[in-house]
């Protein structure tokens, strides 16, 4: 690729200290060269965000969120480009990508419709107790590289609408979509309100650390999450953690076994699995096992393992080496314990390329069963007691998300209640809408996004509590 990318620093898209590859996991090899930050650009991000803040956080909501709605706007007229250069750095099948930038630009419009209004807690004579909710000042938002543009919404949209400023840095093996919506950015805001900076994940404590920033918002791996939550604690900075999960779906013994092993092998498979709220493992009743499993391994090996950027692709890579060698690693253990029905192996093909896996038979104490894969494999477990298995799928650290499936309502709905998520789904999957809150319980997350909740973490209550002055 010939095009250069810039870093966005108050107000002007600039050129880092150095370079990285940047690697197209579908052919392991670089396709174009991202900037780099040192310490003293990660200074001059902040500080053009600080310096910024005052104004910003003056200008009324209206205009502010008129501003995040143009971003919406320039993100739409140029989603083409920016779904074939998702398509590039991430790996995810084109027509994914786009969903995902469009979803992005939903989700932008959805923040700038939304409002932040004050609360009267009391009433009482001359007594007029209010709650206001007022901005924090300089968001440091650390993005990861499974969905590099929506989770960047997810947090760019309350943030600037509740009016904060913002420094970003997406994650080094997906940095090029947000460089690019740094280019929106800056033909759009005020210079400073949202600055843009790469590093090799070297320079992320700089700011999680760094005295003048007032939120972390963080979305990745729980044991990273761990590290981002320390370095905010010396200056007690507010935290958004959206961390790993490892999500159960149960099927009730009221399902066709086919249409449930359609419904969760999406689940499961959607964007090579690297999702945080992908099915993790599937719990079927005994008596329709062999039914499920020989469905969902029917369709794993009829899946079409591709570049993503091919038509009809359906499964992309991994989408860096790292995690595909962990993949890899989760595997050979699988295939020790239990039996694989399709997939198993890696393709024997330039990329990071591992066709979906089913595997079955395996116990509970397996790692791929313990442990958060994020990626195409998925264990199939059986079951035949339903307290017994709401038991074994909490029986987990993490509590992202999760399934239920029944055809009675009722039931389905009573075993969801059961599940420590802060998220659990009937009858449906993945059904995130910006407009509903959405939060990890356990060690998947602290906080929320999404929704007015998600709204107001971006923002301090300030309540006033005020009385008439008697006379003297």
């Amino acid at each position: 690729m010939d095009r250069q990318f810039r870093m966005l620093i108050d107000g002007a898209l600039i050129a880092g200290v150095s370079t990285f590859d940047v690697i197209n996991p579908a052919t392991a090899e670089s396709f174009a060269q991202c900037p780099k930050a040192d310490e003293e650009l990660i200074d001059r991000a902040v500080g053009a965000a600080k310096r910024a803040f005052p104004a910003w956080a003056a200008t009324p909501i209206e205009q502010r969120a008129a501003l995040v709605s143009a971003i919406a706007d320039k993100l739409e007229a140029r989603a083409g480009e920016f779904a074939s250069l998702l398509t590039a750095e991430q790996g995810k099948p084109l027509n994914q990508a786009m969903y995902e930038v469009m979803g992005s630009v939903f989700t932008l419009r959805a923040f700038a419709a939304m409002r932040i209004e004050p609360t009267v807690l009391r009433h009482k004579g001359s007594n007029m107790v209010t709650e206001h909710r007022t901005p924090l000042g300089v968001v440091a938002a650390i993005t990861p590289w499974n969905f590099p543009v929506i989770l960047v919404m997810n947090k760019m949209g309350p943030a600037l609408v509740a009016g904060n400023t913002m420094v970003i840095k997406p994650a080094p093996t997906t940095p090029l979509t947000t460089l690019l919506l740094g280019e929106i950015c800056a033909e759009i805001l005020p210079a400073g309100v949202v600055n843009v900076v790469c590093d090799q994940n070297d320079l992320g404590h700089l700011l999680t650390g760094h005295k003048d920033v007032a939120k972390v918002a963080f979305t990745g791996s729980t044991a990273t999450g761990k590290k981002v939550m320390a370095a905010a604690a010396a200056g007690v900075k507010r935290v958004t953690l959206e961390l790993g999960g490892n999500d159960a779906a149960i099927v009730l013994d009221d399902v066709d076994a086919k249409f449930a092993a359609q419904k969760i092998y999406g689940s499961a498979m959607a964007n090579a699995g690297q999702i945080c709220v992908a099915t993790k493992r599937a719990y079927v009743p005994e008596a329709m096992y062999d039914d499920f499993c020989d469905e969902i391994a029917k369709l794993a090996s009829a899946a079409v393992v591709d570049d993503g950027s091919k038509q009809g692709t359906t499964v992309g890579p991994i989408q860096n080496k790292t995690q595909f060698d962990r993949v890899n690693a989760l595997l050979d253990d699988a295939r020790t314990r239990g039996t694989v029905i399709a997939g198993g192996t890696p393709i024997d093909r330039p990329g990071y390329f591992i066709a979906p896996t089913i595997v079955r038979d395996l116990d509970d104490d397996a790692p791929l069963v313990r442990e958060e894969q994020f990626g195409p494999v998925l264990p199939v477990l059986k079951y035949s007691d339903i307290d017994d298995v709401i038991a074994r799928a909490n029986d987990s650290e993490m509590g992202l998300g999760g399934t239920v499936w029944g055809k009675d309502l009722a039931r389905a709905t009573a075993v969801a209640k059961r599940i420590d998520s802060g998220t659990v789904w009937v009858n449906q999957y993945l059904a995130i809408d910006p407009n509903i809150p959405f939060r990890g319980a356990k060690q998947s997350g602290l906080g929320g996004e999404l929704g007015q909740a998600g709204l107001l973490e971006y923002t301090q209550a300030h309540v006033i509590n005020a009385v008439e002055l008697a006379d003297a």
